[in-house]
């Protein structure tokens, strides 16, 4: 049984790594369990880059892709939750990399998690607003699912999600708990509805050996360059778990919660994902609607179910992939605030401000207008109709997550018997993990940045901008960027963590809120 922490214990520990409590720690440890499940969303992911791994690898993909995928995931959030308990502040992954390193280890870190958290934002609310598009288009026949369309709902849902985060502060812990269960029952009677739904079902030899090519790459580079493409979907989906360490300060108990939450969030989303992904294939029966729809999920739901089942389906989707969206406004403008707080951000001082309710504002707003100009490129229609400039703001959120959890795990690794683990421990387990997942986030970091599909090939016949996966140049061109501004200006004043308290007065009881105590 954990032994009861509380708040003021939370508020000491903070002040040994620096810190001032600020924010309000009012946040359960199943709530920051909550906020990590809701951003990996397998209602979100699982749905909007369902298409991605059908089209290349097929079936294979995801039922043996998946779960092959997980256990990588799996064990780098294990290492990460290692340095959460460690380490539980705002910063979180910005600042294990600081400390364990050098300033440039945490200037870096910061920059790769900041685009990153920004990218997942924008990729999960344009997902949502893809989603709402085909809803609204089904309820209501007139209701035109264009681009254009897609793209005002994005704005709209971005502006909402960002008025939810500034003026329901106080909801926001309650609807992190309220997404999980929608996550748990809405995925359950999805696979419900696909089990008993359709008059027939795919056969256990197509869902688990049927492969597919849709790519346009030839067959030959099938198990070497598609299939792998193929697993953007798990990596995908499962990732933004980094926002327990960004709650972490808001989190009681936060050493040893924010450490279960990252891992057991990454865990039990993994299995969901699993058995919603099942359904999935199991129910798509009419393979030719599915190629013609260029892998888009809703195809199978359209052909195995009767309409009003169907549209089930994409109103639960769609409400958890809202949820996600909130969760992930949460977790960006938490991470903005605290890389602001030590300065690393241009406009720091507006950006790490806090209002008389303790919520970030400032950094809420900067990071939903950042999601919006980042998918921009999504108002233009890329050939053949698929969602290339989605799939490519994906990869920039992959990339740029992975890269930033790949820094601190190979510092800890460097660090050895120096490092000082918190409650939750890998123990000797440690080096094995920690290689294991710094080699696989550089695997992926490859592939999600070669072209999708022929015609992104550069200097090919076929080669077209529209078709362009542009992270590559989105995450090359921040590289260039912070690596120049480093270069030339801010290793002369770019300190890392800053401290916010004095070091011989660690914390002021006004800064406790209280002496609430959990179990």
């Amino acid at each position: 049984m954990t032994k009861p922490t509380s708040v003021d214990e939370d508020a000491k520990r903070l002040a040994e790594l620096g810190y001032k409590q600020e924010l309000s720690r009012t946040w359960s440890g199943f709530s920051n369990f909550a906020i990590s499940f809701s951003i990996i969303s397998i209602l979100a992911g699982c749905f909007t880059t369902f298409g991605q791994a059908w089209n290349n690898g097929g079936p294979v993909a995801i039922s043996w892709g998946w779960p092959l995928i997980s256990i990588f995931i799996l064990i780098i959030g294990l290492c990460m939750s290692e340095l959460v308990s460690a380490y539980p502040t705002a910063g979180g992954i910005y600042w294990w990399a600081a400390k364990m390193g050098k300033p440039i280890h945490g200037w870096f870190t910061g920059w790769f998690n900041l685009i990153g958290l920004i990218a997942v934002t924008a990729s999960v609310d344009y997902g949502c607003a893809t989603f709402l598009n085909i809803t609204l288009n089904r309820f209501f026949p007139g209701w035109d699912p264009t681009l254009t369309n897609a793209f005002i709902l994005f704005a709209v849902i971005l502006v909402l999600h960002g008025l939810i985060n500034v003026f329901s502060h106080r909801l926001i812990a309650t609807l992190q708990n309220v997404s999980v269960w929608w996550h748990v029952f809405g995925a359950a009677v999805v696979v419900l509805i696909l089990v008993f739904g359709p008059d027939s079902h795919q056969s256990m030899s197509f869902v688990f050996t049927e492969t597919i090519n849709n790519s346009g790459f030839s067959d030959s580079s099938y198990w070497f360059y598609v299939l792998p493409l193929g697993f953007l979907l798990t990596q995908y989906t499962i990732t933004g778990f980094d926002a327990c360490a960004h709650v972490s300060e808001e989190t009681q108990g936060a050493s040893t919660a924010a450490a279960r939450g990252l891992w057991q969030s990454i865990f039990y989303s993994a299995i969901g994902g699993w058995v919603l992904l099942l359904a999935f294939l199991f129910a798509a029966t009419d393979v030719d609607a599915i190629n013609g729809a260029g892998g888009f999920v809703g195809a199978i739901f359209d052909s195995a179910l009767p309409g009003n089942l169907a549209t089930a389906i994409f109103a639960i989707s769609t409400i958890g992939q809202f949820f996600c969206g909130m969760s992930c406004v949460t977790s960006m403008s938490r991470m903005t605030y605290a890389f602001s707080r030590d300065g690393a951000i241009p406009g720091w001082r507006l950006w790490s401000r806090v209002d008389a309710n303790r919520t970030p504002v400032n950094a809420i707003i900067f990071g939903c207008v950042a999601a919006l100009v980042l998918t921009l490129p999504a108002l233009y229609e890329a050939p053949g109709g698929l969602p290339l400039a989605f799939y490519a703001v994906v990869s920039v959120a992959v990339i740029g997550l992975y890269i930033a959890f790949a820094i601190p795990i190979w510092l800890r690794l460097r660090m050895g018997d120096r490092f000082q683990p918190g409650p939750w421990t890998l123990g000797s387990k440690y080096k094995v993990m920690c290689w294991i997942a710094i080699v696989e986030i550089v695997i992926v970091s490859i592939y999600f940045i070669m072209p999708l599909v022929p015609a992104a090939v550069p200097f090919s016949s076929e080669f077209t901008w529209t078709a362009v996966n542009y992270a590559p140049i989105v995450v090359g061109a921040m590289v260039l960027a912070v690596g120049l501004w480093w270069a030339l200006s801010a290793k002369h004043w770019f300190t890392g963590p800053r401290r916010t308290v004095d070091a011989s007065d660690p914390v002021a009881p006004a800064d406790l809120g209280g002496k609430e105590t959990i179990g």
